[in-house]
Parts: C-alpha cells; sequence; structure tokens
C-alpha cells in the first residue's frame, strides 16, 4: 500500500511511514496510549471526567463496535486514564504492542445497538445522554448511565433507547450534532433534509404526564429498559440539499442558527427564526462532495469544512453570498485522501485538526498561514499524527485536557482488520509560545553544564 506526499517526497509504504513515525514517538509526544479494537468504531467522543489524581484523571470515553453479525453492534461506555502532562516517561510510551489492549482503556457499560453504530454524540448539557446514528431514518438518545450493563452474544436482545427521534423520510447514518446552548438535536439524511429537535420537549411531556410513556414492560436478557421506546417527531425540517446532508452543525452561540453541508457539494447556514429555507446557500464550497463541518467556538464567523477533494476549506459567514460561488478565505492542502472529519480545538480559537482516509491526522494553526515554515510543509500545518495504519474515521479533543485527543481507525485486512483507538497529546515545546520554549531549553542546556560527566 502506497502514499502519494503532497510534499513531493518519494512516496513510502504506509509500513514504512508507520515504523518511521514510531521510531519518533519519544520525541514528539508527551503521552500516547494504543487501543487495539476487535470491531471498528466508528466514532469516538469524550463523556464527562470522573476523578482528578496526581498523575493523572479519569474520564469517560464513548466507542462502538461495528461487527460482522457473529455478535451483536454494540455502543460501548469505556473508562479512560488520561496521564497527565509531563508524567509519562519517554522511553515507556513507544513500548505498546499494536495487537494488545491499553490498560489505560477499560470497558465499563455494553449497550447492545439496533444496528451498528455510525456516529456518537454527548449533549454538552448533561455528557451523560448520547445521540447515535444508525442505518435508519431514526436518531436514538441514551442516558448511558441508567442504561444496564449487557453481555454482547448472539440472540441478547438489544437495548431499548431512551428516546426516538422521528421525522426523516430516508436513512440518516452520518450527520449529527447536539446544541451548546439547549438540549436540541440535529441531524441529516439521504432524504436530503435537515431535521431539528428538542429532547426538551420530551422531559416536558413526561412531566406534564407521567402516563403518557409507552409500556414499561421488561424484555428478556435482564433488561430493565422499556420495551417500547418513547418517540418524539420533529420542530422542524429544513429543505435545501440536492443529495445526501452528511454532516451538520450549530453555531457555538445560538441555537436558532446551524449549518450542513452535503453529496451536493454545499455549505448552507440556516437560521431557524426565518423559516425553514436556507439563509444563505454556498453552491460550490468545494469541487467535490462534502463530508464534514465545524463551526469556531471562539470566533463564530470562522467554519471548517472538509472534502472528498482532500482539501480543508475555512470560510468567514460574513464575507457568503446567497447562491454564489462560496469564496473560503483559505484552503488547506494537506491530505492525499478524502477528509472525514474537521473538528476546532476547544482551547485555542485558531487551532484545529483534520484526519482523512489518507490515515493521517493533521493540526492546524491558521493565524500561521503566511509564517515561516518547514521547507515543504503546507501552510498552518504543525503537527501530524501518523500513529494509524487506515482511514481516521473520528477524533475528538479533550475540552478537560485540551491538547489531549483521542482518534480512532477503521482498520482495512492490509493492517489485521479491526480498529486502532489511540489517545494522545504532542510535546508541549512544539505548540507553547516560541520564547518561553527557549528559555526553558537554555534553562536545560545550562542544567546539563553543571552534570557532573
Amino acid at each position: 500500500m502506497k502514499e502519494t506526499s503532497t510534499a513531493g517526497e518519494t512516496s513510502i509504504s504506509v509500513d514504512e511511514r508507520y515504523t518511521q513515525w514510531k521510531s519518533l514517538v519519544p520525541v514528539l509526544y508527551d503521552w500516547l496510549a494504543n487501543h487495539n479494537l476487535v470491531w471498528p468504531s466508528l466514532s469516538c467522543r469524550w463523556g464527562p471526567q470522573l476523578e482528578q489524581a496526581t498523575y493523572k484523571n479519569r474520564q469517560r470515553l464513548y466507542l462502538s463496535e461495528q461487527t460482522d453479525g457473529s455478535v451483536p453492534n454494540t455502543l460501548v461506555i469505556a473508562n479512560c486514564e488520561v496521564v497527565k502532562p509531563r508524567v509519562a516517561a519517554a522511553e515507556h510510551i513507544a513500548q505498546f504492542n499494536e495487537e494488545a489492549r491499553s490498560p489505560f482503556v477499560k470497558k465499563f457499560k455494553t449497550i447492545i445497538h439496533p444496528g451498528e453504530v455510525n456516529r456518537i454524540r454527548e449533549l454538552p448539557q448533561n455528557s451523560k445522554i448520547v445521540a447515535t446514528h444508525t442505518d435508519s431514518p431514526d436518531v436514538l438518545i441514551w442516558d448511558v448511565e441508567t442504561q444496564p450493563n449487557r453481555h454482547a452474544v448472539l440472540g441478547t436482545p438489544e437495548s431499548r433507547p431512551d428516546l426516538i427521534l422521528t421525522g426523516h423520510k430516508d436513512n440518516a447514518e452520518f450527520a449529527l450534532a447536539m446544541c451548546p446552548t439547549e438540549p436540541l438535536v440535529l441531524s441529516g439524511g439521504k432524504d436530503k433534509s435537515v431535521v431539528l429537535w428538542s429532547i426538551q420537549d420530551h422531559i416536558s411531556t413526561l412531566a406534564a404526564d407521567p402516563g403518557s410513556a409507552k409500556s414499561t414492560s421488561k424484555a428478556g436478557g435482564g433488561n430493565d429498559k422499556p420495551v417500547e421506546s418513547s418517540s418524539i417527531g420533529a420542530r422542524g425540517i429544513y429543505q435545501g440539499h440536492d443529495d445526501t446532508v452528511e454532516d451538520v452543525q450549530f453555531c457555538p452561540l445560538s441555537a436558532q442558527e446551524f449549518c450542513s453541508v452535503g453529496d451536493d457539494s454545499c455549505l448552507i447556514l440556516w437560521d431557524a427564526r426565518s423559516g425553514t429555507t436556507p439563509a444563505i446557500k454556498v453552491e460550490k464550497a468545494h469541487n467535490a462532495d462534502l463530508h464534514c463541518v465545524d463551526w469556531n467556538p471562539h470566533d463564530i464567523n470562522l467554519i471548517l469544512t472538509g472534502s472528498a477533494d482532500n482539501t480543508v476549506r475555512m470560510f468567514d459567514r460574513r464575507k457568503l453570498t446567497s447562491g454564489g460561488v462560496g469564496s473560503p478565505i483559505h484552503t488547506f492542502e494537506g491530505h492525499t485522501a478524502a477528509v472525514l472529519c474537521v473538528q476546532w480545538s476547544p482551547d485555542k480559537a485558531s487551532i484545529f485538526g483534520s484526519s482523512a482516509e489518507d490515515g493521517i491526522l493533521n493540526l492546524w494553526n491558521h493565524e500561521k498561514i503566511d509564517k515561516k515554515q518547514a521547507p515543504n510543509a503546507p501552510p498552518g500545518l504543525f503537527f501530524r499524527h501518523a500513529g494509524h495504519r487506515d482511514k481516521v474515521v473520528d477524533f475528538h479533543w479533550n475540552a478537560s485536557d485540551p491538547w489531549t485527543i483521542v482518534s480512532v481507525s477503521d482498520d482495512g485486512e492490509s493492517t489485521g482488520g479491526g480498529g486502532t483507538l489511540q489517545i494522545w497529546r504532542m510535546i508541549d515545546l512544539i505548540y507553547r509560545n516560541e520564547d518561553e520554549v527557549l528559555a526553558e531549553l537554555d534553562n536545560f542546556k545550562a542544567h546539563l553544564a553543571t552534570c557532573s560527566p
């Protein structure tokens, strides 16, 4: 399996690239945990932080198992030990076996999911509530704390979601978002629609009429969830795309504004206050299908999109005109295959990540586009995580530990199948203020000079 480099270097095999990366782990990383997954997980998300200790913190992690049908598909709630900065010894973090599970990741609870889990998103106001997408028109809502732990063997009855969101007319498989300011859920699907729900509606209904919930007779297999889950319809259905909607995102400061991207190459901005038609429609946001979108939580004028054309584009919503061809303020070119996921850093306004089918997770700083960089490096690129050997389908910055990232790859037969989960933090010398770093290195040099040979 060969790859071509964007920097014009000689193409190298994935195995060669990986071997080179692993040799540099002690130099480039402050901490890294490698966790082999028997079944691929198409999504990975941080949950709430549970405990803080001297050298590490314990935190929930949400994953899934996409199986071949010999055992059920599952939603997995894991506990993760996140080692604190400048604690792990450099010589230890590179000593891992690719086929082994990490001691830092422990399965806590298994939910038998109706169908494979394509996407997981947590509710920002209460990250114990998660939404999932599967190959169906519905969005499933789970309270992961109250759901019973299940044993994933063939024939075990499926877990019952706490709530089912209906409104799509065709399968909605990937586009899913939770609102940062209110308990709202957004989804997109093959019906070319963007659908909005309030899960506050469900809470209100139960409070007003406790008898309105469906039958609560128990299913077999120790499942104490209702046999028939409650469901609610949409608050709004938004039409404007001409093909499948692949990703959606709320404006960080407004529950009424959101955006969507799709296979029609369009980026659409919506405002629920002004109806169900697009507020702004950028017809040709990329030269191919759009796979992902994210809205900057620190600067709400900036929106990122990732596409099958291998690029990430950054748009300023003040400069978008409806009907016109969108002019990105910058196009980031650092991948050699389709971009699958983009996400802004929760901590720094100018930093974001992008992952792609080329097995690379790139970290960018858009403020450094015009600054002098390493020869042949794409403008703005400051770190390449090359620890995966196949397509990086999802990643998530840790809001509780801002430079720590969880990433997951769906590994093909060439790399042994299953999946690889990595939790990692680059060494802080890479991203800290340059003068501060140079001063620290000078102190270290002076310290070495005083040490006896």
